[in-house]
């Protein structure tokens, strides 16, 4: 099968986990006989640096013009620093998934047995815990209307939905809801499969609704939209739950929830916040997924403090390779070998520095041991 992959590497330690991440794919290209065909882009500090513009047409025109988009990670402190830029690397990646039309943020959450002790969190509270957030990414307070008064001492952010947009991303959480209680693959394949196993639920499927509908106007709309929406769903449970009270359940019962769908902020925030419960900000991917070419990338930021030594855990990035041979190639097979070759190296007490206390790999060499594994 013959493929096109655009790469954005992206700042900070953007391009060496993503570079990780093209050897394995070209690694499964080789054994499973596939010809992968990687185009790098410029985005976010990078490409201001270069171009001047966190994302220049040409970046847009590669993802529009590829099967699926690998990216790494974006921030600078040059301009994390600078609130008065008017150019920011952040525009990079919101500009891509309004070009793109990503609505659907997938984020997994699970964990490696072989590492559950590095959560700080208590074994016995995260073993066995599998669930997707689904994050609304191309609505709310990011991309509504914002500015300040003519003396600058006031400002405001707009947090706008429409019906259409919450029943589009609710959709698809229903969708998936249906899928993992029934433990089979949805011909758009938009179940975790790789990533973490089909649960083996006895009841129905649940979903999770997050939203903060005893305040915002825009969270009542939510619920009353998904409300709607349940009849056309009677084989998933839905719970709704106010985030406040959601941040909390996420650290005392993880293991209780299935899958979460929530607005832009609140899903950007909750997502961070569960990435402890494996152990690593830097072992879990994700998937945007929406009208376009998907876009693929670990849940970190850039660290720009390991830029260039090596360290950075490039897991995330390796399981997102994963995701998007799954779901926008349809190779299951391939996808399935990623996986197990990065619990075989996990198994083996192999990880960089973050996992692993005494030994640990650096970058390039634990992704070397992934793919000796394939």
């Amino acid at each position: 099968m013959q493929k096109k992959i655009a790469v954005l590497p992206g700042d900070g330690v953007g391009p060496e986990i993503t570079m990780v991440a093209v050897d394995i794919l070209k690694k499964i290209a080789e054994k499973f006989g596939h010809e992968f065909t990687f185009t790098e882009g410029l985005i976010g500090a990078a490409a201001i640096d270069a171009v001047g513009e966190a994302l220049p047409q040409k970046t847009t025109d590669l993802c529009l013009s590829s099967d699926a988009v690998l990216f790494g990670a974006i921030g600078d402190p040059k301009y994390d620093n600078d609130p008065s830029a008017k150019v920011r690397p952040e525009q990079g990646i919101l500009g891509l998934r309004k070009s793109l039309g990503l609505y659907a943020n997938v984020r997994p959450i699970f964990t490696f047995e072989d590492f559950i002790s590095k959560s700080p969190l208590k074994p016995e509270i995260i073993k066995g815990v599998d669930f997707i957030v689904i994050r609304e990414l191309i609505g709310g307070i990011y991309f509504g209307k914002k500015g300040r008064n003519a003396a600058g001492t006031a400002a405001f952010d707009t947090n706008e939905y429409t019906k259409e947009e919450i029943e589009r991303v609710a959709r698809y959480a229903f969708e998936l809801a249906r899928s993992r209680h029934s433990g089979k693959r949805s011909a758009s394949r938009i179940d975790s499969g790789v990533v973490v196993p089909p649960p083996q639920n006895d009841g129905k499927g649940k979903l999770t609704v997050v939203d903060k509908a005893n305040v915002l106007e825009t969270s009542r709309l939510w619920r009353e939209t998904v409300r709607e929406m349940e009849k056309d769903y009677p084989e998933v449970t839905v719970e709704y739950m106010f985030v406040d009270n959601a941040a909390m359940q996420l650290i005392k019962r993880p293991s209780e929830f299935d899958v979460v769908v929530t607005e832009n902020m609140f899903g950007d925030i909750l997502t961070d916040e569960a990435s402890v419960i494996t152990g690593s900000i830097g072992m879990l991917p994700s998937a945007s997924i929406g009208e376009k070419t998907a876009v693929y990338e670990p849940i970190h930021g850039s660290f720009p403090r390991a830029a260039g030594q090596n360290i950075a855990n490039p897991i995330g990035s390796i399981l997102s390779a994963a995701m998007l041979l799954e779901y926008s190639f349809g190779m299951q097979e391939e996808a399935t070998a990623i996986s197990d070759a990065v619990k075989k190296a996990l198994a083996a007490g192999l990880g960089t520095k973050d996992i692993v206390g005494e030994n640990p790999l650096g970058t390039k060499e634990f992704g070397e041991e992934v793919s000796n594994r394939i």
